[in-house]
C-alpha cells in the first residue's frame, strides 16, 4: 500500500505550482568539505524522524555540522517539490525510489557520487533501483516487496501453485475452520501493486524494457492479448469464480483476517511482520506462488532511499553525508529496528538477519521481482489498472474492461 500511494503522489508532484510549504531551510552557506561548520535539514515520514534525531547528532559531531530531522507527515514527496520549486527545500529527502522519475523530471535533485566499492556494498537491485538516467540519483537504505504469509496451523503445507492455495483454502472453508481463502487488498477501486504478481504470473506486463534493461513508456502491455489472458486467469480467481479474491478485502481489513485465523493465506510485505507476530500465530513467509503452468509471480521491488536537494544550501555537506554516513551499517540498523524493511546494504542485511530470519524470507521472496518502474509515466498507471483489476473481480468481462484501462493508460500518457 505504501508504494502504491507513492505512485499516486508522484502524479500530484507532477502538477504542484511554485507556492512555498514545509518548513524554512538552513540559512547557513554551504560548506566545501566536512568539519567546515554548517547545517543539513532532513525532511522524513514520522517513523524514520524518530529513528534518526538520537543518531544524527553524533554524525552531526563528527561532521562539524548542525543536523536536524523534521517530520512531514503527509504528502512529503509533492511538498518537497514545492518547496524545492520556491527555493526553499531541505538539503535531504528521504523516500521511495519509485518517486526518482518525477523528482529529476522537476529538477529538484542531484545525482550521488558514490565510489565503486561503496556501490558494490549495496544490494545490487537496490542500486538498481536508485539508478535513472544512468545515474546514482540516491542512497538506498531498505528494500521491500510482497510475500505470502501462511498459517502453518490451518495450512501446513506451502502451496506450489496458486491453484493449490486455492484448493487449500476451499477446504478450510468448507470445514469451518476459515472464511476466507486469500486475504489480499482488491478493494473497491482495485490495488494495482497487490495484483501485480498474479498479473506478471498470467503473462502481463506494464512496460516494455528497452535495450538497457530500463522501461519503455512507449510500449504499455495493459489492454494488448498477454494483458488479458492474464485477466482472464485472474477473474477465475474473483467473486465469480472461486472467491478468493474479493473486493469486500481491502487495506482496513486485510490483515486482521489474517491475524484473526480467518484467513490461511495473506499477500502482503515486511511492514506486516510486527503485527503478525504480535498475534501469536505460526507463521511461515514465502515466495507468492504463480498459476499452474504460468510464469513466475513477480513481485514489484522498492527501495528507500536518501536524496540530495539540487537546490539545497548545504549540497556539498548533505553530498558527504549520503555518501560516507548513510553507506554505514550503523544507521541502517536504526532505521530497521524503527520499521524491519530488510537494509540495502549488505552488511546491515547480514546483521539483521542473524536475529530476525524474517527479513531474510522477505528477501528471498523478492528474488527476480520487478523493480518498481520509477519513470514518471507510471503514475498514469495505478488509477487504470486498479479500477479494472476491481471491477474483474466482481466479475466484469475482461477483455472491454482491459482494453478500455489500456487505452486510458496510454492517453494519458500521451
Amino acid at each position: 500500500m505504501r508504494i502504491r500511494t507513492a505512485g499516486v503522489v508522484a502524479a500530484m508532484g507532477l502538477a504542484l505550482a511554485g507556492a512555498g510549504c514545509g518548513s524554512d531551510s538552513p540559512s547557513a552557506e554551504p560548506s566545501a568539505t566536512a568539519g567546515a561548520g554548517g547545517s543539513l535539514m532532513i525532511w522524513a515520514d514520522d517513523k524514520r524522524t524518530a529513528a534518526l534525531k538520537p543518531l544524527v547528532a553524533k554524525f552531526g559531531q563528527e561532521l562539524g555540522v548542525t543536523i536536524e530531522v523534521q517530520a512531514v507527515s503527509e504528502d512529503l514527496m509533492p511538498k518537497f517539490v514545492t518547496a524545492s520549486q520556491a527555493g526553499n527545500p531541505p538539503d535531504i529527502m528521504i523516500g521511495a525510489h519509485d518517486w526518482i522519475g518525477n523528482l529529476v523530471q522537476n529538477g529538484t535533485i542531484d545525482p550521488i557520487q558514490l565510489t565503486e566499492a561503496q556501490r558494490g556494498a549495496f544490494a545490487e537491485i537496490a542500486i538498481r533501483g536508485v539508478t535513472f538516467n544512468g545515474q546514482i540519483q540516491g542512497v538506498p537504505y531498505a528494500v521491500e516487496n510482497l510475500a505470502l504469509f501462511r498459517n502453518t496451523e490451518l495450512a501446513p503445507k506451502t502451496p506450489a501453485t496458486l491453484e493449490e492455495l486455492v484448493a487449500t483454502g476451499k477446504q478450510l472453508k468448507q470445514s469451518g475452520k476459515a472464511t476466507e481463502i486469500l486475504s489480499m487488498p482488491v478493494g473497491q477501486v482495485g490495488d494495482a501493486y497487490h495484483m501485480y504478481p498474479l498479473y506478471t504470473s498470467g503473462g502481463g506486463y506494464l512496460f516494455g524494457t528497452k535495450p538497457d534493461g530500463g522501461y519503455d513508456p512507449k510500449d504499455v502491455g495493459v489492454g494488448n492479448p498477454a494483458s488479458i489472458a492474464a485477466f482472464e486467469k485472474i477473474r477465475k480467481l474473483g467473486e465469480k469464480g472461486d472467491g478468493a479474491l474479493k473486493r469486500s478485502i481491502g487495506h482496513e481489513n486485510a490483515l486482521s483476517l489474517f491475524t484473526g485465523k480467518k484467513a490461511p493465506f495473506m499477500i502482503s510485505g515486511p511492514w506486516s511482520i510486527g503485527d503478525v507476530k504480535k498475534a501469536g500465530i505460526s507463521y511461515e513467509i514465502e515466495p507468492i506462488p504463480g498459476f499452474a503452468g504460468g510464469k513466475p509471480a513477480q513481485p514489484f521491488v522498492g527501495v528507500q532511499a536518501f536524496y540530495v536537494a539540487s537546490k539545497g544550501k548545504n549540497k556539498a555537506i548533505a553530498q558527504e553525508f549520503v555518501a560516507n554516513y548513510v553507506t554505514k551499517p550503523e544507521l541502517a540498523k536504526v532505521l530497521y529496528d524503527a520499521e524491519p524493511r530488510p537494509p540495502a546494504l549488505t552488511a546491515a542485511f547480514d546483521q539483521v538477519k542473524a536475529t530476525d530470519p524474517d527479513v531474510a524470507k522477505i528477501m528471498d521472496a523478492g528474488r527476480g521481482g520487478a523493480i518498481m518502474p520509477a519513470i514518471p509515466e507510471m503514475a498514469n498507471v495505478w488509477d487504470p489498472f486498479g479500477k479494472a483489476s476491481a471491477a474483474i473481480v466482481g466479475g466484469a468481462a475482461v477483455p472491454s474492461t482491459v482494453t478500455a484501462a489500456g487505452k486510458s493508460i496510454k492517453d494519458k500518457i500521451k
